[in-house]
């Protein structure tokens, strides 16, 4: 899809844990304490976490997020032979400290200044989103903070993409959604946004119904995509 498609866009939305915020940025912090199998503890912290929102939404079991990164902490550090009070407790307060990616400020900046609406729509609880946004200090940049608390269920459910069309007041296809996850992508493209797969890191391409609109490397490339 061209990138006329895009020109019109008057909201822009965004997932935080992956797309504004570095997920592995609180592990990394602690990598002198965690030692040899601080990635490893990482990337299956991310993993599990994901996996708990999936299976938790099909059986009907919701929980907040906040809930899940701890439940998905425990089993990963259970599993690695990792489990210590003290580094769970600091990791925990770190997810609520989470870096944001170099340029994600700047972009919002870009963003505001050209009369975008921006917004997050994630899993977060809202205390969670709220928190990890003034840490990495682009609370102010931030219009509306959407968490799929308001509907009770999980993303990829239809119900939390259309939060964004309903609370920001704008059409879906006047709404550009932002997410470094495929899964995300596909899953809002089929809900009627406009989306652009941040694909930071080469990953391959999801075979699910419906595809993003565009594939960018880095948040810093979307302006132009906008023809800001």
């Amino acid at each position: 899809m061209s990138d006329q498609n895009f020109v019109e866009i008057e909201a822009c939305v965004f997932d935080a844990y992956g797309t504004l915020f570095d997920v592995h940025s609180a592990a990394a912090r602690l990598r002198d304490d965690l030692g040899e199998k601080a990635d490893a503890l990482s990337e299956m912290w991310r993993l599990k976490q994901l996996q708990y929102t999936w299976l938790r939404s099909l059986m009907g079991r919701h929980c907040d997020f906040w809930q899940i990164t701890g439940d998905a902490l425990d089993y990963s550090m259970r599993a690695l032979n990792m489990e210590n009070n003290l580094l769970r407790a600091k990791l925990m307060e770190l997810y609520l400290q989470l870096d944001a990616y170099p340029e994600v400020t700047d972009v919002l900046i870009e963003l505001k200044d050209n009369g975008k609406k921006t917004a997050i729509l994630s899993n977060g609880a809202p205390s969670m989103l709220i928190a990890a946004a003034k840490s990495a200090n682009i609370y102010s940049l931030i219009d509306n903070i959407l968490s799929v608390e308001s509907v009770g269920v999980f993303k990829p459910h239809p119900t939390t993409y259309q939060l964004a069309v309903e609370q920001l007041k704008v059409a879906a296809n006047r709404i550009s959604f932002q997410s470094s996850n495929g899964w995300d992508a596909h899953a809002a493209a089929a809900s009627g946004l406009m989306v652009v797969w941040v694909n930071r890191f080469d990953q391959t391409s999801e075979i699910l119904p419906e595809n993003p609109h565009a594939e960018i490397k880095r948040l810093s490339d979307l302006p132009r995509l906008l023809g800001l």
